[in-house]
């Protein structure tokens, strides 16, 4: 068997692997075209719906899959996390990927890094694991719009997940590029990818019967040739399916199982069940509680599918975090923002440290294979770092002039979904309105998608009178703002700071860097970066109390940070060596 990591052409790779098994007949003397037959044979059918099982080639397969999303987890920890994954018993990778982060910016792709998809799937065959792939373009996930890049709201008239030409010629250019790299890693081209999802839960939304059927020959006619599959909850189970593509179902309790297989095969010929996400915990809002779900309810539920003859994804495996700003949001009967941690309460921790669940299953899995598992990898260690107290501090409008609603430099209120008005006090003279304008995440979910513009969109009114000729700023946190900052632009900080504003200040590292956990506390609302990387955002409403600071991000000695904060600042930065993502709730 051979294992390739070389990145070629499929064209090249194929040639490449001719001349080898070519030379390799050559110096064995022996007849190539006995072994053509075989060698197609293997790699020919792939991954299989029967009557009752799945077939990967002429043996029956059971899928025991877990999600990580490589965009959510560092590059460093790849790794460890899917050592993880494999010493739990499971088979199987499944990954979203992300439009809106490899697209940023119209036709401008990033596959680098953090976002390094091959490589990211590539180390998952190594490892000894398969790979399912969600590649959208919609993949809710609960990450900003649903992974559907903002840009494409730029057209006032874009109707998003239809075959609408504005949004269709957005992804079909996204295709091309993206499943270029993709195709290579198919199963049937050596690569370990056995199925691809078509967009994800349409049935919930079913806006347009002509899209899901266009994202299916889209696929194909770029060389996707492994077994397709769609995923859809309860509520959109029934309109979700297309023809010639596998159904597969999502939820929480085994209760709802036997209800969904039947609906299935009502509506079906007999097939394989897979729970393509089992949802081994819930993501948490800004304001609310802190998700859990029993461990002991979750290896009952994960016992009672496999017990019924279905395989299953565990949905998440390994949440990881949502850094920067990809966090989406929820807007049923009001807006609700999600947290950065995207723990999730899932097998594994927001850090990578194992649970209850981890243990539970790992048995579970362990007992259904009948074979030992590998050792699970040791703990990555956590440490706690000395205090540290902002040295230096910058307004922000001093830094950009830019601009909650703000009258010039004193903050007059606070302007959201709810709140629409805000009385001006009356003050002699000119005066400046000052409007700092923050995207909390765009709803990742549900018929409000349509409705994500952000921004001042309309007209802002002062009694009747409408406003008009703001001079716009764009406040782009990111790495090459910060280089901008002059150095004799920051000051020592005052007693009364002018808000909003940066902060300065230096994480010491004497030894060799470890993870941990930043508290905040007497700070209200902001972001934190640390040498650059945007860890996410904090708020004092909670339930996130702590945000994760990865011991790779840090080096020995001097780490830079810098706190961007809204309203309140705290006398300093403690570390823990234990993450507080607020108060427990459990799942019902």
């Amino acid at each position: 068997m051979f294992a390739w990591s070389l990145r070629r052409k499929p064209g090249r790779k194929v040639g490449f692997l001719l001349l080898v098994v070519l030379s390799f007949l050559v110096l064995r003397r022996l007849d190539w075209r006995t072994l053509i037959p075989l060698w197609l044979r293997h790699r020919q059918l792939g991954l299989t719906a029967g009557v009752q099982n799945f077939m990967l080639e002429d043996s029956t397969f059971w899928i025991f899959g877990g999600s990580i999303h490589y965009f959510r987890v560092p590059r460093e920890y790849w790794r460890d996390r899917l050592l993880k994954m494999k010493a739990c018993g499971l088979n199987t990778l499944t990954t979203y990927v992300p439009w809106n982060l490899h697209e940023p910016e119209r036709g401008k792709f990033d596959f680098s890094g953090n976002l390094d998809l091959e490589a990211f799937v590539l180390m998952a065959a190594e490892i000894g694991l398969w790979v399912i792939l969600r590649p959208g373009p919609y993949i809710c996930s609960e990450i900003d719009l649903g992974g559907l890049p903002s840009w494409l709201l730029q057209d006032s008239g874009m109707q998003l997940r239809t075959t609408y030409k504005g949004f269709t010629e957005a992804v079909d250019l996204y295709f091309d590029h993206l499943m270029s790299r993709v195709v290579p890693l198919q199963y049937k081209h050596g690569g370990p990818i056995i199925a691809v999802q078509v967009e994800n839960e349409y049935g919930s939304y079913n806006k347009d019967p002509a899209y899901m059927p266009y994202i299916k020959k889209a696929l194909e006619d770029r060389g996707i040739v492994e077994l397709l599959l769609t995923s859809d909850n309860k509520d959109g189970l029934s309109k979700g399916m297309i023809p010639g593509v596998l159904a597969t179902i999502n939820l929480q309790s085994h209760a709802e199982l036997q209800s969904l297989t039947t609906l299935l095969q009502s509506v079906k010929r007999m097939q394989p069940t897979l729970v393509m996400e089992y949802w081994t915990g819930w993501f948490d809002s800004w304001g609310g509680p802190h998700n859990i779900l029993d461990s002991s309810e979750v290896l009952q539920t994960v016992s009672a599918i496999v017990d019924a003859g279905a395989s299953i994804n565990l949905y998440m495996f390994h949440g990881g975090t949502n850094f920067g700003f990809i966090n989406g949001a929820m807007h049923f009967n009001e807006y609700k923002s999600d947290v950065t941690s995207y723990d999730y309460d899932a097998v594994l921790t927001e850090a990578g440290d194992y649970t209850a669940k981890y243990s539970k299953l790992r048995d579970f899995f362990g007992s259904v294979l009948g074979t030992p598992l590998p050792p699970p990898p040791d703990l990555l260690p956590k440490m706690s770092y000395e205090p540290m107290k902002p040295s230096f501090y910058l307004s922000l409008w001093d830094a950009l002039q830019y601009l909650e609603v703000f009258l010039d430099t004193v903050s007059i209120g606070f302007m959201d979904y709810k709140t629409t008005q805000i009385i001006v006090p009356l003050i002699q003279g000119y005066t400046m309105l000052r409007i700092l304008v923050e995207n909390r995440g765009r709803v990742n979910y549900g018929d409000n998608i349509d409705d994500q513009r952000k921004g001042v969109i309309g007209n802002l009114y002062l009694d009747d009178s409408p406003l008009k000729k703001f001079r716009i700023y764009s406040l782009d946190l990111k790495k090459s703002l910060f280089s901008r900052f002059a150095i004799d632009k920051w000051t020592s900080v005052p007693e009364v700071p002018v808000f909003p504003a940066f902060f300065l200040g230096a994480l010491l590292v004497g030894s060799a860097p470890f993870d941990t956990f930043l508290r905040l506390e007497g700070w209200e609302k902001g972001v934190v970066f640390i040498n650059g990387k945007n860890l996410g955002r904090y708020w004092n409403i909670g339930p996130q109390k702590t945000l994760y600071l990865p011991g790779a991000w840090l080096q020995k000695g001097i780490n830079q940070v810098i706190i961007f904060e809204e309203m309140v600042s705290g006398p300093m930065i403690q570390s823990t060596d234990i993450p507080h993502l607020g108060r427990n709730q459990y799942i019902h």
